[in-house]
């Protein structure tokens, strides 16, 4: 069950890192509220996403946390899955306004590169996959 409810919240952009209010992400009617992922280390998930993209965590548990610092509600629970578009997952995408200062990030906070920056209709990206596996990608316009 939650496969399915991971291929069906994945389908969101997530937007840089600025802190949201909960209760400001709960009333939009038929919008995308939150996004869960999986995450085998829930520590180095955390670590990571700290380091990179300078988000907070609320623990509820040993198996689950949630996080309001990632343009959208985000939340990780302990699973031994993870999201990659090889197996189907929608391919989450934050925006930088400095690709290389955020590709630079990446592999020191335990992170790996699974496509390094490259050009397509639109801007650059590349991708990467945070220490728990899951796959991610950044993107720019400039």
């Amino acid at each position: 069950m939650k496969q399915s409810i991971i291929a069906g919240l994945i389908i969101a952009t997530l937007s840089g890192c600025m802190t949201l209010d909960k209760k400001a992400t709960m009333d939009k009617h038929e919008k995308i509220d939150y996004v869960e992922f999986p995450a085998t280390d829930m520590d180095a998930t955390k670590a990571f996403f700290g380091k990179v993209f300078g988000w907070s965590f609320t623990d509820y548990g040993p198996e689950y946390m949630d996080c309001p610092d990632g343009g959208i509600m985000t939340g990780f629970f302990k699973a031994d899955m993870k999201s990659s578009t090889e197996n189907g997952s929608a391919l989450v995408t934050f925006y930088s306004s400095d690709l290389e200062e955020t590709f630079a990030k990446i592999e020191p906070a335990g992170g790996t590169v699974l496509k390094p920056i490259f050009s397509f209709p639109g801007g650059r990206r590349f991708q990467f996959t945070e220490p728990s596996g899951n796959e991610f990608a950044v993107w720019s316009d400039k």
